[in-house]
């Protein structure tokens, strides 16, 4: 499935975790600019509904400093912020 953005794409959290393309998925972002523990954006590395098998094809991938977020509706911030590596 074709997604709004591109591997590696540097993209803003907010952005992102708004599209309709991304609702109710986990995403893997590398170099993370955080402001006070929210972030706010990162290049995308891969994306999937199932944090099992992103978590797995990231560690395979060797892209173990990423953070792995969820994209919620409009109102949430990040949850389930977790940092592999």
């Amino acid at each position: 499935m074709s997604r709004a953005f591109g591997r590696g794409e540097r993209v803003q959290w907010d952005v992102l975790r708004r599209h309709s393309d991304y609702q109710g998925l986990w995403v893997a972002l590398n170099a993370v600019r955080y402001d006070s523990g929210i972030p706010l954006e990162g290049e995308l590395v891969d994306v999937d509904e199932d944090l099992a098998v992103l978590c797995a094809r990231i560690q395979s991938a060797e892209d173990t400093a990423c953070a792995i977020l969820f994209c919620e509706d409009k109102s949430s911030t990040a949850r389930g912020a977790v940092r592999s590596g």
